[in-house]
């Protein structure tokens, strides 16, 4: 009786098992959420830029993620067990802006606003720029596989923006680029700026192929008084499980006639901002990733020490932590990128930007710095 009842039991668990995998190869092949892939003589262009090899694009410097066959039911129990203090005690509401406020916005001033994690709107020289718009309520590519964002909705819905004149992204990870926010975006905006490869998931969205630009690193691009310039991240890329770093990841240098602003987009800690901070001179505001960090993936996502690190290093007048305060992603509480980023740029001497989700930010004015987060802890 009991060989009986283990030999069915052991037939249910691998029926589980093979539907289950079944249902997510139907899922990874169907769903529009994966995107596209490069053609073979896309990947003929990319190995020419000296950091694409085996049909891989590669960083710097060696950066490979500490996380072994071994952590993975370290990862697994952490992960199910929980922790109180890795989001917010409540979900919070933002401040909103007005879709007038931003058309009627003096071409003169420099304005930023949050949306949260690496999301925001950035209306400089007449422009309106979104960069890594990820206006979704889950990093992933289905609800069922991550958790929800913080707040209680966004600065103001995608419905309500006036157009947008460009789209900026740093890669392709799913809380950077949100098939479903590209997707309602793609009808009033105007251009789409990306590194290497990740274009082919806006042709897949849609996207007219004029209106989508790939760019290497150290590549720049002019859009009337505007210039973009692709610069080096040490991060990696993907959307699947057969893709990683087969699109190009970066950060990005915005210039206008008069402002100088640099965006990170995701990196660990590297020789690259020295670099960018040579060519680029002092940045009047810099965005840098403070946030989803781990020892064991110190390689492509800094410590906040090394967020303030990196701010002085490509010579930045004030900088906003950013990729925090949206959504969980790793082991550290919700407040702690911000809290260590604080102390240690205190003991630095870099001045810091701290809004809160949706209060405009005006570039080279007064610059809020009030601990919102504190409400919430």
């Amino acid at each position: 009786m009991l060989k009986k009842i283990l030999k069915m039991t052991g037939i249910i668990i691998l029926s589980v098992i093979l539907l289950l995998t079944v249902v997510t190869v139907i899922f990874v092949n169907t769903s529009p959420q994966f995107g596209g892939k490069p053609t073979k003589e896309q990947k003929l262009v990319y190995a020419t830029t000296g950091y694409y090899t085996d049909g891989k694009f590669v960083n710097q410097i060696a950066s490979e993620m500490e996380v072994g066959v071994k952590d993975i039911p370290w990862l697994l129990y952490e992960q199910l067990k929980g922790d109180p203090h890795r989001q917010p005690t409540s979900k919070f509401d933002v401040q909103h802006i007005d879709s007038m406020d931003i058309e009627l916005k003096p071409d003169s001033i420099s304005r930023l606003t949050w949306f949260g994690h690496s999301a925001f709107l950035l209306e400089i020289a007449g422009k309106k720029i979104l960069l890594d718009p990820m206006f979704g309520d889950v990093p992933a590519p289905h609800p069922w596989l991550g958790k929800s964002r913080y707040s209680n909705g966004l600065p103001i819905e995608i419905e309500k923006l006036p157009k947008i004149d460009a789209i900026i992204m740093s890669h392709d990870h799913y809380d950077h680029l949100d098939y479903g926010s590209i997707m309602k975006l793609k009808e009033k905006t105007e251009q789409f700026y990306m590194p290497l490869g990740v274009g082919a998931h806006f042709r897949k969205w849609g996207v007219a192929e004029n209106r989508i630009h790939e760019l290497a690193w150290w590549d720049d691009i002019v859009l009337d008084s505007l210039k973009f310039t692709c610069t080096p991240a040490r991060h990696f890329s993907g959307r699947g499980f057969t893709d990683k770093a087969t699109t190009l990841w970066a950060s990005w240098v915005i210039q206008s006639p008069d402002k100088n602003i640099y965006f990170s987009g995701d990196s660990g800690y590297g020789p690259h901002f020295k670099e960018i901070g040579k060519k680029f001179g002092t940045f009047d505001y810099a965005m840098m990733e403070c946030g989803q960090y781990n020892e064991k993936w110190q390689a492509i996502h800094m410590m906040p020490e090394e967020t303030i690190q990196a701010a002085i290093d490509v010579n930045a007048k004030i900088t906003q932590p950013i990729h925090w305060g949206a959504f969980t992603l790793s082991l550290h509480s919700w407040t702690d990128p911000i809290e260590r980023a604080s102390k240690e740029a205190g003991k630095r001497n870099m001045a810091l930007c701290t809004p809160a989700i949706g209060e405009p930010v005006l570039i080279g004015q007064e610059y809020p710095n009030n601990p919102w987060w504190e409400k919430y802890k």
